[in-house]
C-alpha cells in the first residue's frame, strides 16, 4: 500500500486483547493507523500493550457484564469491532460436565458477543458504516469429542453472524466471521485450567496457526474496499484436515 494507512482516523475495538489473537489483532490494526480500544479483564497486560501501541486505550472489561460493556464503550464512536473474547473449559463428556464451567463458557462466548453487538451497532447504523468481526472457530462447523458446549457456543456465534447479515441488511455495515483451526496461544492452557504440559501437547508434532496469522486475516478483511464484504473466512493449519484429524510428525 506504499506506506498508506487505510485505517487512519478509525477507532477499533478488540475484546480479549490481553493476549493471543486479540493482542495480535490490536497490533495489526494499529499498524494500519487505527486507534485501538484494548478491552479485557487483565488490565496490567492491557496497559503494557497500550504502551506499545500509539494512541491505544486500555479498558478493563468483562464482556459478560452487559451494563459494564455499554458504559465502557458509550464514549467512543467505534468504526471496527472485533469480538474476540472467548474461551473453553474442560473436555468432559456432557454427562459429566461441570455446569459452572458451562455457564462461564456460554456467558463469555455467546452473551459476551451479544453484549458487544448491542453496544456498538446502534452507533454504526447511525453513521451508516462499520465493521463487526466475530471470532468463530472451526468448532462452529464441526463438533469434536469433548467439545460439546464449546462447539455449541461457536455454532451460536455463526448463527449470530448470519442474523446480523439479515437484521442489518441495507445499513452499510459489514459483518464477518473468522473461523480458525488450531492456534498456538493460551487457549489450551485455559481449557486445561493451568496444566501447561497438557496444553503444549496440543500443538506438538505440527505447525499450528499463530495469533498473527489470524490477525492478518482480520486486517485484510477490514481493509477491503467498502463495497467488498468478506463474510466467512476459515483458516486451517496446513497439517489439520478437520477438527479431529491432524497430521503430526513422529
Amino acid at each position: 500500500m506504499g506506506g498508506m494507512k487505510p485505517l487512519l482516523g478509525c477507532t477499533a475495538l478488540v475484546t480479549g486483547a490481553s493476549s493471543g489473537i486479540g493482542a495480535a489483532t490490536a497490533r495489526a490494526l494499529c499498524a494500519e493507523g487505527a486507534r485501538v480500544l484494548l478491552a479485557a479483564r487483565r488490565v496490567e497486560r492491557l496497559r503494557a500493550l497500550a504502551r506499545e501501541l500509539p494512541g491505544s486505550v486500555a479498558l478493563k472489561l468483562d464482556v459478560r457484564e452487559s451494563d459494564a460493556v455499554r458504559a465502557a464503550l458509550e464514549p467512543y464512536a467505534i468504526d471496527i469491532a472485533v469480538a474476540n473474547a472467548g474461551l473453553a473449559l474442560g473436555t468432559e463428556r456432557l454427562q459429566s460436565g461441570d455446569p459452572s464451567d458451562w455457564s462461564v463458557v456460554i456467558d463469555t462466548n455467546i452473551k459476551g458477543v451479544l453484549h458487544v453487538i448491542r453496544a456498538v451497532t446502534p452507533g454504526m447504523v447511525e453513521r451508516g458504516r462499520g465493521d463487526l468481526v466475530l471470532l468463530g472457530s472451526v468448532a462452529g462447523r464441526q463438533v469434536y469429542p469433548g467439545g460439546n458446549v464449546y462447539c455449541a457456543t461457536k455454532h451460536a456465534v455463526r448463527a449470530l453472524y448470519e442474523g446480523l447479515r439479515l437484521d442489518l441488511a441495507g445499513t452499510g455495515l459489514r459483518f464477518s466471521t473468522v473461523d480458525p483451526g488450531l492456534v498456538e496461544s493460551e487457549f489450551s492452557e485455559v481449557r486445561f485450567k493451568g496444566d501447561s504440559a497438557r496444553a503444549r501437547q496440543v500443538y506438538q508434532g505440527f505447525q499450528p496457526l499463530q495469533p498473527a496469522d489470524v490477525a492478518e486475516a482480520i486486517r485484510w478483511i477490514v481493509t477491503r474496499p467498502r463495497h467488498v464484504n468478506v463474510g466467512e473466512l476459515v483458516l486451517w493449519p496446513t497439517a489439520q484436515a478437520s477438527t479431529t484429524q491432524v497430521q503430526r510428525r513422529e
